[in-house]
């Protein structure tokens, strides 16, 4: 169910505000909106972030359900608008942290390779098809890994906004992100982690006259233990 928080705990989850936008920090675990079996999604708290203007806000893009952090929300239809035109001209910045299994050979690299959505027994996932996908490409670059070399904490920048795009890259990389329910390896825990995946930042160039607009998610508690691990400091 949708966190209970108060109105304090909620607000403090704007990360940037202004008269035409806000980004939130979404939660990991909880859809952004409503899905064919229903449910509490991220949208039930719109109402109470209305401040003072008298509509609530609205999505401009989406995450996964189980991935955290920045979510561009707009306050007005110009606001949405004006967010909507600069991800689709790909000058929205987004920087995404990820916990995988295993560790890179190289410090960094692009994989550019097209992404289709396919449907299974146990429903749809995207796939690696250069013949009807559509393009995606991701730049990352490592950031640290552990003692063991069996985790690795990667920087992520999408180009492009495919669904399920960094974990599908992320896994023919021969790097699955951990706790990854679709597209990583199969775990025999009981209770396995939630994905580890953070929409750490977006830089957005909103205004013509003034700096792009930065906001900036801190890592969620279950992600910090791996994180430390591979080097993160608190």
């Amino acid at each position: 169910m949708t966190p209970d928080w108060s109105d304090k705990a909620l607000q403090d989850r704007v990360l940037y505000r202004d008269r035409l936008i806000m980004v939130i920090n979404k939660p990991a675990g909880l859809p952004v909106h409503p899905g064919p079996g229903g449910g509490p999604t991220v949208e039930d708290w719109f109402p109470r972030l209305c401040f003072e203007h008298p509509r609530p806000p609205a999505l401009a893009h989406r995450l996964d359900r189980d991935t955290a952090g920045c979510l561009a929300l707009g306050r007005s239809q110009k606001g949405l608008s004006r967010l909507g035109k600069l991800f689709e001209q790909r000058k929205i910045q987004k920087v995404y942290w990820a916990v995988v299994q295993g560790v890179p050979a190289e410090d960094s690299g692009i994989v550019d390779l097209p992404l289709a959505k396919v449907n299974g027994q146990r429903g749809w996932k995207m796939k690696a098809d250069r013949q009807t996908g559509q393009p995606a490409v991701t730049e990352w670059r490592l950031l640290g890994h552990n003692e063991r070399r069996t985790l690795s904490w990667l920087e992520c920048r999408p180009q492009t906004g495919r669904t399920h795009q960094i974990r599908v890259h992320c896994q023919i990389m021969g790097l699955p992100l951990v706790g990854d329910p679709v597209y990583g390896p199969a775990s025999g825990d009981e209770a396995p982690p939630m994905m580890h995946l953070l929409a750490r930042s977006l830089t957005i160039p909103l205004y013509s006259d003034k700096p792009p607009v930065m906001a900036e998610a801190p890592v969620p508690s279950h992600m910090q233990q791996a994180l430390a691990a591979c080097g993160w400091q608190k």
